[in-house]
């Protein structure tokens, strides 16, 4: 693999014809090419907040549309079907594409949606949220939420192109550009000390939308240069785990209690879990893990549990993707960009890594 086609739309897409690096109606019309059937997948949410931006593209006239439920509650084998069963109806054939406009649920599902229709179809995704843009919508992962777990099911699957535009943030809560920007983070801590600095200076609640775009660019680079290193995670790309081993856990939990919870507040949680225990067995630095841990505890409130929900979180950690032989895994850090992929704790280190979150955030 070579390159992942990331394009930055300049102007938006919905202004037609494109300046500056050429992009904009021209770049998805030529992406688009000439399928025989061409479907625009969205949730209720971007249908009415993101199509009204991109539906008088002349190059989209002819797209069948498939809504599907909004939230990570519906990314489920029930919706999956439903899209199956929205392209065959439609007479979607191997030679159809399917445009993923949506957040991570829909470019999740879509995306795996288009990789096992008829065997594969096209895809291309046009994220309309931080988390996407920086996250979901690029390097390939595809996935439904099963038997009560967080992406138990999906397939490795590049789409043809992704297009971010930021015109669509502007549709943003504050609590879903908060999301995304955890995983920002991430990108800032598994990358360099400047990339984390400028992340934690930056105001996510109140964004200067150029400065931010900026920013998502060097962010969508950490995270291309190391899915095109290892496009199925079979080392590096575990890096891009940081703050997921926990973070899924507390995402599953939430979601069997019926109090889901944002994917990005998950991992913002998960980062302060494994940030503690980067410190206690890979030497990360105290000051830095307790700047990140202000970052986090000063936006993203906290996740509610007890010491007698510890075992449920320590199964759920026990069903991580990254595990082999019943041993949890973890992506830790010896300091700012020193990744350390595949370790391992104890269930006595995890239990005193959720007493340290409990104690953080009481």
């Amino acid at each position: 693999m070579s390159k992942l086609n990331i394009y930055y739309s300049l102007p938006p897409l919905g202004e037609g014809s494109g300046r500056g690096l050429g992009l904009g109606h021209e770049l998805l019309s030529s992406l688009i090419g000439s399928p025989d059937r061409l479907f625009v997948l969205t949730d209720e949410t971007t249908r009415r907040l993101c199509w009204p931006l991109v539906a008088q593209l002349p190059c989209l006239a002819e797209a069948q549309h498939i809504t599907i439920p909004p939230t990570d509650e519906n990314k489920t084998l029930q919706t999956l079907a439903s899209v199956w069963t929205a392209l065959q109806q439609g007479g979607a054939t191997r030679h159809s594409l399917l445009i993923c406009l949506g957040g991570g649920m829909v470019s999740d599902l879509g995306g795996f949606a288009a990789s096992t229709f008829k065997r594969g179809i096209a895809c291309i995704n046009i994220p309309t949220t931080l988390l996407s843009m920086v996250d979901a919508s690029v390097g390939g992962k595809t996935g439904i939420n099963f038997g009560g777990l967080k992406n138990e099911v999906g397939t490795f699957c590049q789409p043809r192109a992704v297009i971010i535009d930021t015109q669509f943030l502007r549709t943003q809560d504050t609590a879903n550009m908060l999301s995304g920007y955890a995983e920002m983070l991430k990108h800032g801590l598994i990358s360099n000390e400047e990339h984390w600095a400028e992340l934690l200076r930056f105001e996510p609640e109140s964004p200067d939308l150029g400065l931010l775009s900026e920013m998502i660019s060097r962010s969508v680079a950490v995270k291309e240069r190391i899915v095109l290193e290892d496009p199925t995670e079979q080392g590096i790309r575990r890096a891009l785990n940081l703050g997921h081993t926990a973070g899924h856990a507390f995402e599953s939990f939430a979601l069997a209690k019926g109090q889901p919870v944002l994917h990005g507040y998950a991992v913002a949680w998960g980062l302060v879990c494994e940030l503690y225990l980067s410190v206690r067995k890979c030497g990360f630095p105290q000051d830095k893990m307790r700047q990140t841990l202000q970052f986090v505890r000063s936006r993203y409130g906290a996740m509610a549990f007890g010491c007698k929900d510890y075992d449920r979180l320590l199964n759920l950690m026990q069903h991580d993707k990254k595990n082999t032989a019943g041993i949890i895994n973890f992506t830790l850090l010896g300091g700012i960009g020193d990744i350390r992929i595949d370790q391992t704790a104890t269930p006595e280190e995890i239990r005193d890594m959720l007493d340290f979150y409990a104690d953080c955030f009481a």
